[in-house]
Formats: structure tokens, sequence, C-alpha cells
């Protein structure tokens, strides 16, 4: 990636405006605030219109043209001095879980918009196109599965079978754009993209705990999800003797302590866990007869992650022989690893150092929208602290001044892939 600048220009003094990216954090928190000081605002709901709304009212105040494509998904444009060259891009979502936080996703799109608005207050010229993305339904809370924008532009996900997908009221994707309308028509090419960051709070523990300020992603855990069902016979607890059970939820427990141990073989890299579990017919004095439950397995090698899936299902046939039960194993995800892009992750790390910002290389446990965008153009992730870890929850936290450093990051790795070609000065601080 090459930088070009112009003689008159101090690109290593450019910082962003902290005080003005808090505001806008704080206004957009203000929609779907919850009474803990989280928010509610699920994917394609009128309280997502409104954050939508906001995100495209404050780009068009910076001069940036609105392109909505057929999911949804929203890119705020700042032309660059070359017509012709690739965009750099950064973005993330505005959907949240039902008790979510003010920065899971709007941390990575604010932050985008904050690099546009010092560009514009220091009349910097870029060679090429910065755009910001707002993805649709990343959480996949009310529409699974997640990062279902992202998915559906990079190819992974199928338009026709994202838009059929229904919520638990039975609206469909496709009604619920047009409820909002945001059922756009532009057609946005992976291929014009030269380099996507995407800022995020970490949602782990590791750099508090560490005390680092950024976090390089060079990638992030593959998933394999399972939907398993284990059936036995339901039967009275008091005349049934224990030798003589065919008890699903003594299946399901062992069946959750060999997911937990599989994982546990597999370090450090290795993740495993039960995360829904239903009984029938969840009677206190009645032997379940049947247990519902999900498996989620994660690694950073692909041979692991396959060798865990192999485990866990032997396992399950083990366990289900044992105790006279009948199983069904249903794969419902498979995403391989995701390994980002060299030069943008350089960047990255580059602009920490350049900063004096302490850093450490750090993998994604969790899914994001660049690792499906990481498939079909370079792609990088920057990750701040968020307090005790705690991430999907209404207490989630993040400080004034991890946020300003995550979005310097953002600034001066955009700079690198976007090139400078003229400043001719500016408002200042």
């Amino acid at each position: 990636m090459n930088t070009y600048v112009s003689p008159t220009t101090d690109i290593t003094s450019l910082r962003t405006d902290s005080d003005r990216l808090w505001e806008a954090l704080m206004e957009m928190a203000k929609l779907g605030a919850t009474p803990k000081g989280g928010v509610n605002r699920q994917a394609l709901t009128d309280l997502e219109r409104q954050g939508r709304d906001l995100f495209i009212q404050w780009c068009r105040a910076e001069g940036c043209t609105i392109r909505i494509d057929n999911i949804g998904n929203i890119f705020a444009r700042r032309e660059g001095s070359d017509p012709n060259a690739k965009a750099v891009m950064a973005g993330s979502h505005l959907d949240s879980q039902p008790t979510g936080g003010k920065y899971d996703g709007c941390f990575g799109v604010l932050s985008g918009l904050e690099v546009i608005r010092t560009l514009n207050q220091h009349n910097i010229t870029t060679q090429s196109p910065i755009e910001v993305v707002a993805w649709t339904n990343e959480e996949g809370c009310r529409f699974p599965p997640c990062m279902m924008g992202s998915g559906v532009f990079s190819g992974v996900l199928e338009f026709d079978a994202m838009m059929a997908r229904t919520d638990t009221d039975g609206v469909t994707v496709s009604d619920a754009l047009d409820a909002i309308h945001y059922r756009g028509s532009d057609e946005v090419s992976p291929h014009e993209i030269k380099a996507y960051f995407e800022p995020h709070i970490e949602q782990g523990p590791i750099l508090e705990d560490t005390a680092t300020t950024i976090g390089v992603v060079i990638g992030g855990l593959g998933q394999k999800w399972f939907d398993l069902t284990l059936t036995g016979l339901e039967a009275h607890a008091g005349p049934t003797p224990m030798n003589l059970r065919r008890d699903a939820m003594m299946g399901a427990a062992e069946v959750a302590q060999a997911l937990n141990r599989i994982a546990f073989d597999h370090q450090p890299h290795g993740r495993g866990t039960v995360g829904c579990m239903t009984l029938h017919p969840g009677s206190r004095n009645v032997i379940p007869g049947q247990v519902k439950m999900t498996l989620d397995m994660r690694h950073w090698e692909p041979e692991a992650l396959e060798t865990m899936g192999q485990a866990v299902a032997a396992a399950v046939e083990e366990i289900c022989q044992r105790h006279g039960l009948e199983y069904h194993l249903e794969p419902t995800a498979n995403f391989a690893p995701e390994y980002f892009d060299k030069a943008c992750v350089d960047a990255v790390r580059q602009s920490a150092e350049h900063l004096e910002l302490s850093h450490m290389d750090i993998i994604s446990g969790a899914g994001h929208d660049a690792m499906f965008v990481g498939r079909v153009a370079p792609a990088a992730m920057i990750f701040i602290p968020c307090k005790d870890g705690i991430s999907h929850n209404e207490i989630e936290s993040a400080t004034p001044e991890h946020v300003h450093a995550g979005c310097n990051v953002l600034l001066h790795a955009m700079l690198n892939a976007a090139g400078i070609v003229s400043s001719v000065g500016g408002t200042g601080e």
C-alpha cells in the first residue's frame, strides 16, 4: 500500500475528534435505549430504521453519496481523486441484540464516519474513494443467520434464501425491508473494494487483562454448529430404577461434558459451548424423554476444528448407546477460519505503532462482517478493550480514550491504503 502525501501535509499529526465521535455514539444509543443503559435496536425494526436514517443524515451532511443494495446494506461514499480507483472501506453494523450494548457494531460504523468528518475538516483529498458501510442484520437475533448482509454481499449466503427467512412472528426479511423502506436496488460489487477495515470492541477480556489498547486482528476462529436431539423415554421419576432409565437429560449432560473436554484438549484456540437446551416434557417428576440442544465448536486451525467435530460426533454415539438413546445430529453452520489480508493487518499494526499505542496480535473468537468480506476483498479488523470483556449485554462499556485510539488507528490505516493526493489546510482540531 502506498501513501501519496503533498509536501504541506503533516499527516503524522492528524487525529480524529474524540468528543465528536463520542457524541455520535451517545446520540445513536438513544435509539432503542434500555433502562440498564444498553440498546434494543434489532435488525429491520422501526428503531433500526431510525438508526439508519440518522446515519444517512450525518453522511449526507458530509457530502457523501448513498447507495443501498438489495439486502439493505448502506454504503456512504466520499469520492477520491481517481474515479477508477477501488474504494477503501470501513464499517460494521447498527443492529443490536435484544439486550445489547452501545458499542457493538456502532463503534465501527461511526468510526468510519468520523474518519470522513476528519478528512473534510482538514480538506484532505485521497486518491481512492473512502466508503463507510452499515451491514444488514449482523446479529442474527431476529432473523438468523448472523452476518446476513455481508454474507449476501460476499456470495457466501444466497439472496433468495435470506429474503425468505422469518422472525418468530412469521415476518420475512423481504417484508421487513419493505416495511422500513430499505430494500435497495443498487448492486455493489466486492471487486470494487481495495481494502476493508472493521473497528470493533473485542467482546472478550484479553486486551483489558493485558492492559493493551489495540488488538491487531489477524483472523477469526472457524466455527462448526450442530443441533442435537436426544430421544429416550419419559417415565415416572419415583417408580423407575436408575439402571432401567432411558434418561435423555443424563445423555445431554454427558454430551456437554464431552464437548467441554474436547475443547480443552485443543487449546489454546479450542472453544466448545452448549448455548441452548430444552427438555420434554419439562415436569419435575418425569424423567426427560427428549432433549434438544445446540453445540458450538470453534478453532483457529481447520484440521483441529475438523478433529473436534469428529470427536464430538463419536462421543454422542457412545453416550447414546450407553443410555439407550436415539439421536439426530444436524449441522447448522460450518465456517472455515478466516485469515485476514497481510497488507491490511500490517497497516493496522503500523498505525498503532505510529500512534505509540500498546498493541498485540489477536484472533477473534466471534463472527464479524469482516470475515465474510475477507473472502472477496482484502480485510482486517481493529479491536479495542471493553470492560470485563462483556458484550451482548446492556452493561457493555468502553472508554472514550479507547474509542478515540481505535478510530485514530482506523484513520491512519485507511489513509495508508487510500493515499493522500493533497491537503489545503483546514479548521484544525
